[in-house]
């Protein structure tokens, strides 16, 4: 598992080699702040690392500073049979990388055994009603989807009302990501969320939000908007493989005091990992320290 996180951190850990090209046992304060910066770490939160550190760093302190920023309370839902089925609902902005992310933990449920049904709630976009049904079928698994434009809480009715019938596990619902309108945005997802309650008592049981890790920082303000729209339960970052912006999920876990669940780490249906912060935060280090 380390050495994934080492090769979906290579752009990110790349760029800090350029601002500190030797390792050595410690560093300067001012080193360390041209590494975070480097690393589109936001500024607001570097002040926040730097602050009251003596002028030389080691490995320890280093890492006390970054890894102080997980240290929320996370509600980790996860299937343990108790609910059942399990009702994922998967939010964010079109272009996040939210279609291929469902099908990811599609295969990840799979792969633990359970069995799955996937609700193709985008009606905004026929390409997503579509490219979510070519992803069910390159699974083998079943999709109730319905025309574009039509109501996508009729879909989220009628695949929760499906895996009942069928004893299916977990159900994942597909969401529109269309933030330029978020008024009608934010109307459907409420919606959405309370007929998936009507489906099934305290579904969706995890909605989550899929970030594009090559928007650095700024995507904190989506994960803002959708957080105040129907509260987001955990992140799911993407795209991190080829961004030199690896620093910004400091930021994002620093603003938003949410978990982050999984993190993707390429193209295909496996390329999805747990994301571990102890992980994260010594694939960091291992660059700047012996």
């Amino acid at each position: 598992m380390f050495n994934i996180f080492k090769k979906v951190f290579s752009k990110t850990t790349k760029a800090i080699k350029e601002v500190a090209p030797k390792k050595k046992k410690k560093i300067t304060i001012e080193e360390f702040e041209d590494i975070l910066l480097e690393a589109d770490v936001n500024y607001e939160l570097v002040e926040i690392f730097l602050e009251d550190l003596p002028n030389s760093i080691d490995r320890i302190t280093a890492y006390n500073r970054l890894i102080s920023v997980f240290q929320y309370k996370a509600d980790w839902k996860f299937y343990n049979g108790e609910d059942r089925p399990f009702v994922d609902m998967i939010v964010g902005v079109n272009g996040a990388g939210k279609t291929t992310t469902i099908a990811k933990l599609a295969k990840l449920y799979q792969k633990e055994g359970r069995s799955v049904i996937l609700g193709a709630g985008d009606t905004f976009r026929a390409a997503a009603i579509e490219q979510l049904t070519k992803w069910a079928n390159r699974l083998n698994i079943p999709i109730i989807s319905t025309k574009q434009g039509h109501d996508p809480s009729a879909v989220v009715y009628d695949t929760i009302s499906s895996a009942k019938a069928k004893d299916i596990d977990v159900v994942i619902i597909d969401t529109a990501g269309r933030l330029h309108t978020q008024t009608n945005l934010g109307e459907e997802l409420k919606k959405m969320v309370r007929i998936a309650d009507k489906a099934m008592k305290n579904a969706p049981h995890r909605k989550m939000l899929i970030l594009d890790g090559t928007q650095g920082s700024s995507s904190i303000n989506q994960a803002k908007v959708f957080n105040k729209m129907i509260g987001i339960d955990g992140i799911i970052i993407t795209k991190l493989d080829g961004t030199a912006k690896g620093g910004s999920v400091l930021s994002i876990a620093n603003e938003l005091k949410m978990p982050i669940y999984y993190i993707g780490t390429g193209e295909s249906p496996d390329d999805l990992i747990r994301f571990k912060a102890n992980e994260y935060v010594n694939t960091i280090l291992d660059e700047i320290f012996i």
